[in-house]
């Protein structure tokens, strides 16, 4: 498996559109109503937007300075949809790398969640596709990724265990290797502003 995010096939909104409304029907919703006549149609554009990511291509510098100290990106939000239920879940990913040859531009870190994050997705990927990502792309000595996230399916419905939240870990090459690089990490993902 390729640890690149992907993309998503074309989407038939036409047949999407039909096929909500035969959902929403079949649910005992009125899709005559005033209120619901135009449902379906908003029902698949949003979920169109959710799964939507902007298109994205990793910005990188030399390390000219050799910086090799890690550099994080702390709070990146994030929106996805729960594989099992098609229900949101969001969050804030802290993302860091070792640099070796190569730096990032900053903002790209955050467009990486973004474009990882659009698509039907588990917490658990998603936080290993973004540090695997890094890895090969950047090739740094060291990627961690730590995601914190609220997931619909399991808040709003089913346990309806209100206020909880899931925290996922992925520490690749030196941030899982090296303990005291992994508590730097691990601290600066608590501490600082947000």
């Amino acid at each position: 498996m390729t640890s690149h995010p992907g993309t998503l096939p074309a989407m038939d909104l036409e047949s999407a559109r039909d096929a909500a409304e035969q959902l929403l029907k079949a649910l005992g919703v009125d899709t005559d109503a005033p209120g619901t006549a135009n449902t379906p149609t908003r029902m698949v554009a949003a979920y169109a937007e959710l799964l939507s990511p902007r298109p994205f291509t990793l910005t990188t510098f030399p390390n000219d300075t050799a910086y090799d100290r890690l550099v994080t990106i702390r709070a990146i939000p994030f929106h996805s949809l729960c594989e099992h239920h098609m229900l949101p879940f969001h969050g804030t990913a802290d993302v860091a790398y070792q640099p070796t040859d190569t730096i990032v531009g900053l903002s790209k870190l955050a467009r990486l969640v973004e474009h990882t994050a659009k698509r039907p997705q588990v917490q658990e990927r998603l936080t290993q596709q973004i540090a695997a990502y890094l890895v090969e792309h950047l090739a740094p000595s060291g990627a961690g990724v730590l995601v914190r996230a609220e997931h619909l399916c399991m808040t709003v419905r089913g346990a309806q265990a209100r206020g909880t939240g899931t925290i996922t870990t992925a520490l690749l090459g030196t941030l899982r290797s090296d303990a005291a690089l992994r508590d730097e990490f691990l601290y600066t993902t608590r501490t600082g502003p947000r």
